[in-house]
């Protein structure tokens, strides 16, 4: 591991003064950073801890939600009000990793944990655009069962493995940002960028930019929210494939709906083509199979992972049924 400076900010004027320097990177829980850093995947030259800034997990009178940055992933699960308003973002953080690292992990680096495949990592044996620009991707024609089939490239076809951020895209959640030029606000579905043809550069944050909270706008029927994992074993493991729903009907028709999948795209996916095809539709299985295909039309299926296609729409279906009292 290379040398590097650790310092703790005092605040998030602070931190955003530090975060400016050359190569520094903000420390939450470290569950991913530091695991790259011992990789020596990345050399940051300083770490300015955030951990102990904006830790407050609020409810607003609205039905909103603001949870700080540095909120643990453990107390957001565990948090009444976001377990009765959200349920769906309570079994994706559940679902996502071990207790021991839900108890480190933070909200904000959730959502910046590097999007990855095992690729990546073979430092001395592979080729990975996402370590070195321009370098190629031996995913492509290697061993690919666990990758993206939407919003791919030439250049990559890793899966964004956050379990959180698929239900935060179904949630319409916006991320607060601060840096030294002031406050700005982006929708979650807005921060991750697609690969194209610079892989390495993951979200559109700027150099300097300090997220300090995660809005979840008011929802009133994510209360009937649901989030299942499909995944090789039974714990602890990305996903093939994941859905994120929530739905509001009326009588027998889809007025309005929620949904996002994960383990299928190189961004939390949010389905906004199954979620238009649905709405003003019948709850039935004839609608979730269309909408289904609706939204895996596009997808770009390679060796070993064309299953995901069918296994993501029978998983969106049978997620819908659930959701809806359907057999």
């Amino acid at each position: 591991m290379n040398p590097f400076d650790y310092i703790r900010a005092a605040d998030e004027g602070d931190a955003v003064r530090r975060g400016l320097a050359e190569n520094a990177k903000y420390l939450g829980g470290g569950t991913n950073l530091v695991d790259l850093m011992r990789e020596t995947i990345e050399a940051p030259r300083a770490l300015i801890d955030v951990s102990s800034l904006s830790t407050a997990i609020e409810a607003g009178a609205d039905g909103s939600m603001l949870i700080g940055a540095a909120a643990r992933n453990t107390a957001v699960a565990e948090h009444p009000i976001v377990r009765t308003r959200y349920p769906l973002l309570v079994r994706a953080i559940l679902a996502g990793a071990s207790p021991q690292i839900r108890n480190m992990a933070t909200v904000a680096g959730n959502l910046l944990q590097r999007t990855r495949c095992a690729y990546f990592y073979d430092e001395d044996g592979s080729r990975c655009n996402k370590r070195s620009p321009g370098q190629g991707c031996d995913a492509i024609g290697g061993i690919n069962r666990g990758h993206a089939i939407l919003g791919t490239s030439k250049a990559c076809i890793a899966t964004h493995p956050s379990d959180m951020c698929v239900a935060l895209a179904a949630l319409g959640a916006i991320v607060h940002v601060r840096n030294a030029d002031g406050e700005r606000s982006l929708l979650l579905t807005d921060l991750h960028r697609l690969p194209e043809d610079r892989p390495d550069r993951e979200t559109v944050l700027r150099h300097g930019d300090l997220i300090t909270a995660i809005e979840l706008p008011p929802l009133p029927f994510a209360t009937r929210s649901a989030y299942r994992k499909v995944r090789d074993r039974a714990s602890f493991a990305f996903a093939l494939v994941s859905v994120a729903a929530a739905v509001q009907l009326d009588g027998e028709t889809v007025q309005d709906i929620r949904l996002a999948l994960g383990g299928v795209g190189t961004k939390p996916w949010r389905a906004w083509k199954a979620e238009a095809a649905l709405r003003g539709r019948p709850a039935d299985i004839e609608s979730f199979r269309a909408a289904a295909e609706a939204e895996l039309a596009d997808a770009k299926p390679l060796a070993n992972n064309g299953f995901k296609v069918a296994l993501a729409q029978r998983t969106i279906i049978a997620v819908l049924n659930d959701l809806t009292g359907r057999t």
